[in-house]
């Protein structure tokens, strides 16, 4: 055999590598095309915030510092007048008593709409049916709601005729007086406002896990101890936004006791005389005023508590 042959005869070796190969850098280009294609996405949300949410409150600060009548193009700088006068006027200040008819209701709305949710997650037969029910009252219309509890209230309306048929006969104006008239206007909102803390609550148990509730009951724990060990700890950040939603709302009501009573019988709230100052007495500096206090006073209330209850990783399993 020549030399030739046994050369072709010997196998290929392959040659060995040469190494991972080191992926080439993108171009500059295509590095900075990605970095800023997250805020072109970004453009249109952004100015429609800084549009709509921001630029206005920054006016309204600035207006809360001047005598504006809302129409005239003048503007005369008063420094802290407005708020002066805001701190030493008691009556511009006694408004905010009648929040605590609307933040007594929404504690009673946050322990029905607990109640009807801890009790409609477990197998209930028609359960859908009042989800529905309860859900439904949120999804109406305020104004549409003012009207028809405004029939509802008045003398010789739907409640009388109820009561008249259950035999109890009464001459009771409910919105004659402060009491009954704020009391019947705070029922009004816990009946419109159940549906979304029973829908928060609700979708909050059940994200739960099913089998802690198959363990409690094989541990022969009762609906009592897996309310209570099981779905509290479960939905406590859910809560804790409901608190905060129910004081800010409580210290914001507007349009229920605006369409029935139109602030009268002891009913103002702080917003329904804020907007009287400035449509009605054309003070829109000082409601302007106004308006910021009631964001400082909405935020800090929400520091507090968010000081007192912090929110918590909940590690159920």
């Amino acid at each position: 055999m020549t030399d030739n042959t046994r050369k072709a005869a010997r196998p290929a070796v392959p040659a060995a590598p040469a190494g991972p190969e080191r992926a080439a850098p993108a171009p500059r280009r295509i590095r900075l095309s990605r970095g800023l294609t997250p805020w072109l996405f970004l453009v249109a949300p952004l100015a429609l915030l800084l549009t709509f949410t921001y630029a206005p409150i920054a006016n309204m600060v600035a207006y809360s510092f001047t005598d504006w009548d809302g129409v005239s193009p003048e503007l005369n700088w008063t420094g802290t007048g407005n708020y002066t006068e805001l701190l030493t006027r008691s009556e511009l200040f006694e408004v905010f008593f009648v929040s605590g008819y609307y933040l007594a209701a929404s504690a009673v709305q946050i322990v029905l709409a607990l109640y009807f949710a801890t009790a409609l997650s477990f197998d209930v037969r028609f359960r859908n049916f009042f989800k529905g029910v309860l859900f439904f009252p949120y999804l109406i219309n305020g104004v549409a709601i003012g009207f028809v509890f405004l029939y509802f209230f008045q003398d010789g309306g739907t409640l009388d005729s109820v009561l008249g048929l259950l035999g109890i006969r009464t001459d009771h104006a409910w919105l004659g007086t402060p009491f009954s008239a704020n009391t019947s206007l705070a029922g009004v909102s816990v009946w419109r406002y159940l549906g979304l803390n029973f829908v928060l609550f609700l979708g909050a148990i059940q994200s739960v896990p099913g089998e802690l509730y198959e363990a409690a009951e094989i541990d022969g724990a009762s609906r009592w101890h897996q309310f209570r060990h099981i779905i509290v700890p479960g939905i406590r950040p859910v809560l804790s936004l409901s608190v905060i939603l129910s004081v800010s709302g409580s210290l914001s009501v507007f349009e229920i006791p605006y369409i029935m009573t139109g602030g009268a019988t002891g009913t103002e709230t702080f917003v329904i005389q804020t907007v009287k100052l400035a449509f009605q007495f054309n003070k829109t500096g000082l409601a302007s005023a106004a308006a910021v206090v009631l964001l400082l006073i909405v935020l800090a209330v929400t520091w507090v508590q968010r000081r007192i209850v912090p929110d918590e990783k909940v590690d159920l399993v």
